[in-house]
């Protein structure tokens, strides 16, 4: 018979592996919230930027999947996990997280409604996770060429975006203070687009032109190349658009765009799926492509 713990492990691997079967990726987490397994790279004498390349385990959000083998050898990994985590920015949902935190006094879903009343935005009917502390995340899908960076209490005090590079913690998951849930009535609901106003209040806004020395020019160019081409599938898009921003941001955008096309065709892209992406870029950042 199950221990306890491993009956909680296995209900958060069926609950991973539901989540994975629409469409999310997903990854273990222990009781804190944190990813269940530890990088493979903490011994190393110097610091490392390995998002799962080398082949392990360990990379936490680099290493979600929608691969059912694969989730269950994460898991098989971690048998501690009582949780799991979803990535977010990833195909084909492009995930969202508005973390309404209620910690500490603050009140952020009256924030969030007055940003909606001031920026002429509704917030819509989508898929509501409660959190044991009483806060919620909403999800929200962004467009496939638009990277959302993570940010804390940047729109207003409680309210935290999970981004690119970020995760939710999944309905199902049990930590330390509890289990997260689905709100009533929104379990069987899609993740409703993000309102293009809101959407524009998570972006950075665009960085002031600085004139640049040649050299230094060149160099930063090669440097977006070489970010480019160092993309795995599930990446390739996002850092293609990030590196097209920062190039129209320092104002070569025009000059790198040909390098960085040919750099997302040898990653896997199409030339169309490139030029198109850098194009949004060049919008995104006020430019023209």
């Amino acid at each position: 018979m199950a221990t306890p713990d491993r009956q909680v492990t296995t209900l958060a691997l069926a609950y991973a592996l539901s989540a994975a079967e629409r469409g999310l990726a997903v990854f273990p987490l222990s009781r804190t919230k944190l990813p269940a397994l530890r990088s493979p790279h903490r011994d190393d004498p110097a610091p490392t930027t390995c998002r799962g390349e080398c082949g392990r385990f360990g990379h936490g959000v680099y290493d979600a999947s929608t691969d059912p083998h694969r989730i269950r050898e994460l898991f098989a990994a971690a048998p501690w996990a009582t949780g799991y985590g979803i990535a977010c920015g990833l195909h084909p949902h492009h995930l969202i997280g508005v973390d309404l935190d209620r910690k500490y006094g603050t009140d952020s879903s009256a924030a969030l409604r007055e940003l909606a009343l001031r920026h002429l935005f509704t917030i819509p009917e989508t898929v509501v996770v409660l959190t044991p502390s009483g806060g919620r995340h909403l999800w929200l899908t962004g467009p496939p060429d638009v990277v959302v960076p993570n940010s804390a209490s940047r729109l207003a005090p409680g309210i935290d975006i999970r981004g690119a590079g970020g995760y939710l913690v999944g309905p199902g998951s049990r930590t330390d203070h509890g289990v997260y849930g689905t709100a009533p009535g929104t379990a069987h609901l899609v993740p409703a687009p993000c309102p293009p106003p809101l959407l524009r209040l998570l972006l950075p806004p665009p960085r002031a032109h600085h004139p640049t020395a040649p050299a230094s020019t060149a160099q930063h160019g090669q440097g977006l190349v070489q970010f480019v081409l160092a993309a795995h599938e599930g990446q390739r898009n996002t850092r293609l658009f990030w590196a097209a921003c920062r190039a129209y941001e320092n104002g070569i955008g025009p000059d790198l765009s040909d390098a960085l096309v040919d750099a997302a065709v040898r990653t896997g892209l199409t030339e169309r799926e490139a030029r198109s992406t850098i194009a949004s870029a060049a919008r995104m950042t006020g430019q023209r492509p």
